[in-house]
């Protein structure tokens, strides 16, 4: 395996499947699946996930109601897929903590650094849910603060076009994909991988990210083994 501790980022939108909104069982099985193929090679897996199948607080503030109290709810609609998703990994036989950035003790054990280190250590999976536990802050940057205070070596952010291109794909029969971009020319070039925060955080720390379809199956063993798969964007 090329990477040994990974941090892969979800959004709340991919657990949704071919549903409007909410979680949708067979993906969340589908997604164990393949989580699995890696733990059994030893990989260490963290994971943050987002809340936008439930709710968003910036759609919330769009629509005038407070920023903040918005996020706080986008906040707990990750915790409730970090539950789901805990639950589908134990199905599938994967051993899981999930730690949150805001405490509910009775639901799932505070985010503590030393803590999930030793989690993985052991071969559990960590899900971090609450996001940063601040408004204002996405799950993108969640993603890359929580990559680099369990010190993995990359970050694989699973989304449902396979990889980085010059124009939106869906849109744009024409689109040109990347396979290795560089954060500088990332940023001269104005594309979307995450937001500037994030982007920046994991830029300075000199930590990977490789954007990759996570719909299509096997495509997160094959990342994890080197293959070359979505786009990569590093120095």
């Amino acid at each position: 395996m090329k990477y040994k501790r990974i941090l892969l980022k979800l959004s709340g939108e991919a657990l949704m499947g071919d549903r409007q909104y909410g979680i949708d069982p067979e993906r969340l099985a589908e997604y164990a699946k393949d989580i699995k193929t890696i733990t059994d090679k030893g990989v260490e897996v963290a994971i943050v996930i987002g809340g936008g199948n439930i709710f968003r607080g910036v759609a919330g503030a769009s629509k005038g109601m407070d920023r903040v109290q918005g996020d706080h709810m986008g906040m707990l609609a990750t915790v409730i897929n970090g539950l789901a998703l805990q639950g589908a990994l134990e199905d599938a036989g994967i051993p899981t903590r999930l730690q949150t950035a805001i405490q509910i003790n009775e639901v799932a054990e505070p985010f503590i650094r030393r803590k999930a280190m030793r989690h993985l250590e052991k071969g559990r999976v960590v899900i971090f849910g609450g996001g940063t536990g601040n408004p204002y802050f996405t799950t993108d940057s969640a993603a890359v603060l929580r990559a680099i205070e369990v010190e993995a070596d990359v970050i694989l952010k699973g989304t449902r076009v396979d990889g980085i291109y010059n124009t939106d794909p869906e849109k744009d029969d024409n689109a040109i994909k990347f396979n290795f971009i560089s954060f500088d020319d990332v940023l001269s070039k104005g594309l979307k991988v995450m937001d500037t925060t994030a982007f920046t955080l994991s830029q300075e720390n000199e930590l990977p990210i490789i954007v990759f379809d996570m719909n299509k199956k096997g495509n997160l063993l094959k990342v994890v083994s080197g293959e070359k798969i979505g786009t990569e964007v590093n120095l």
